[in-house]
């Protein structure tokens, strides 16, 4: 007769007895634990993309777009293809995040030499009697 050991969980001791009888258990445990993981880390992600929705759009987007947003709420990862519709718009910013760098810094640049052709015209302004 085996002794309680207060150290030791019985389900814990279940589950390896079973593993080393059948890997595929252990295997299919792991696989499940990573599957919550990953759906907790997609949910945090979701979370933080709808969380600052503060702007109205009205767009308009072809067929497979719209089937794409369909799909995430049909499988239940958004509420609404707004939802949807915001999540990816987010996730296609971040994963361009060089490119609207190089836009910034052009931008800037442009607003450098408007200042500048303002300046000229004002100074030309002045200088006409």
């Amino acid at each position: 007769m085996m002794k309680d050991n207060p150290d030791k969980n019985p389900e814990t001791e279940e589950t390896k007895e079973k593993e080393r009888h059948n890997p595929l258990d252990g295997l299919s445990n792991q696989v499940e634990k990573f599957a919550v993981r990953t759906a907790e880390s997609i949910k945090k992600v979701i979370d933080k993309a709808l969380a600052a929705r503060n702007t109205v759009l009205t767009i308009r987007v072809n067929d497979e777009s719209s089937q794409k947003m369909n799909m995430l709420v049909d499988a239940g990862l958004f509420k609404s293809r707004s939802e949807s519709a915001a999540f990816l718009i987010q996730e296609g910013i971040r994963s361009r995040e060089d490119l609207f760098g190089k836009i910034e810094g052009k931008l800037k640049k442009m607003e450098k030499i408007k200042d500048e052709l303002k300046s000229i015209v004002s100074e030309e302004m002045d200088e006409t009697p």
